[in-house]
């Protein structure tokens, strides 16, 4: 059984941990086949935006420690950073990425919720950097949660590996949208569409631009900002998407 499954919904991309019956914890086929499905929908020109979903009940609970405990020396050290490979690919992709999350989210999972461009989450879901609690710490989830809430709370997320509920996620900024249950699907593709009907190049460079600003000095990031913005306004997309407006029609994004 694939560890991953991919499904294509034109103008969607939904990748799904399938794992259930293991709560979608990470192993080393989980995490190679994800990286693998995020570059494949990256690269497609039918996707526009990419969901991840998990099978089951549960987003994922994080790493499976029985995998964990076999891996030594520089065979830890390769595990480790394939299991947090998705936090570097969400990042580079040119095409934004939803975690649509339910049930538990924690450690890796929460990790992997924090690393997507934007969060949906069922009213059931529980988020937490708990690998605290076995001895461990959260630290690669940590540095991205640091990103969206801050440093102090980050280290209280980390340090003391609470769950938070999603509403008090949606919050401190970690999720977008807290939907009921039953919602969950239907809203995340709806935020999807909405992307989806963004001239695509936009959101590449917009997506470049805001990741970059975050590990350059205030007045380098403005100067950076404005050169991806010259760029962009110089397309024929952008020039399309002033016409269209203008001429209050739906603009053709071409993607150049």
């Amino acid at each position: 059984m694939a560890e991953i499954v991919k499904e294509k919904e034109a103008p969607i991309g939904f990748v799904s941990l399938n794992r259930p019956e293991f709560m979608n914890t990470f192993n080393v086929a989980l995490a190679t086949q994800l990286n693998q499905s995020l570059l494949e929908f990256d690269d497609d020109p039918q996707v526009k935006v990419v969901v991840i979903k998990a099978q089951g009940y549960n987003f994922s609970a994080g790493i499976d420690l029985n995998e964990f405990l076999r891996r030594e020396g520089e065979d830890l050290r390769d595990f480790v950073k394939l299991m947090e490979l998705h936090n570097h690919t969400i990042a580079r992709m040119k095409k934004p990425v939803i975690a649509s999350v339910r049930g538990y989210v924690l450690a890796n999972g929460a990790g992997l919720m924090m690393a997507s461009d934007f969060a949906i989450a069922s009213e059931n879901a529980k988020i937490g950097t708990t690998a605290i609690r076995v001895g461990l710490a959260c630290i690669g989830p940590g540095v991205v949660a640091a990103r969206c809430v801050g440093r102090k709370k980050a280290l209280e997320m980390v340090l003391l590996g609470e769950w938070i509920d999603a509403h008090e996620a949606y919050r401190l900024g970690l999720v977008n949208r807290v939907v009921p249950d039953d919602s969950l699907e239907e809203e995340t593709k709806s935020f999807a569409l909405m992307l989806a009907e963004k001239n695509p190049l936009a959101i590449e460079l917009a997506k470049r631009g805001i990741y970059a600003s975050e590990d350059l000095p205030y007045h380098e990031a403005l100067d950076y900002a404005s050169e991806l913005f010259t760029f962009l306004a110089q397309t024929e997309d952008a020039k399309e998407g002033i016409r269209a407006f203008l001429e209050k029609r739906k603009p053709n994004w071409k993607g150049r």
